[in-house]
């Protein structure tokens, strides 16, 4: 069966992630508490990351296997995403990859809620924030928190696979 040209543009099952990233100085913001501890698996030659997220309170992990398509605008990509079992992971876990790590946390500003990326490892001294929104005006209207520091959302090198692949981009 042959994929129309709708569907390789807009995958058939994938849902768009709507999404704005910053960069943020420690100095402005120290995240403390709960977080998710997460580890990102970039599989070599592939566009597929292989994630385990594991709470810090109550040890439950939640595994899973993404693919993030390419798109015009990296604020707003197709974005799919499949639960893994232990058994399953580990198959994945077997393929050579990029591998990152970090601790996110959750940070109300002004009733929206950021995800707080706390970078360890190679990576450590980055932080970045995000913030998903369900659709692209309101996206593009929001108005970044005082903490936060440069707009990073239309940079490749602060993408997932490209930290994991290159480190922390030189400015």
């Amino acid at each position: 069966m042959r994929a129309s040209r709708e569907e390789v543009a807009a995958p058939k099952y994938a849902h768009i992630e709507r999404e704005r990233r910053w960069l943020v100085a420690t100095e402005a913001l120290t995240p403390v508490g709960a977080y998710v501890a997460i580890q990102d698996r970039y599989i070599t030659g592939t566009r597929l990351r292989l994630r385990a997220m594991t709470d810090s309170v109550t040890g439950d992990v939640a595994l899973k296997l993404t693919k993030k398509y390419e798109a015009v605008d990296p604020r707003a990509r197709p974005i799919v995403t499949a639960y893994l079992t232990p058994s399953e992971f580990e198959i994945f876990a077997s393929i050579p990859a990029k591998v990152l790590a970090k601790r996110r946390y959750q940070v109300d500003d002004a009733g929206r809620d950021f995800s707080v990326d706390v970078f360890t490892g190679g990576l450590s001294g980055l932080v970045l924030a995000e913030i998903e929104w369900p659709d692209d005006a309101g996206l593009l209207a929001l108005i970044a928190p005082l903490w936060a520091g440069r707009e990073v959302s239309d940079e490749v090198r602060y993408q997932g696979g490209s930290l994991a692949a290159l480190g922390i981009p030189g400015e």
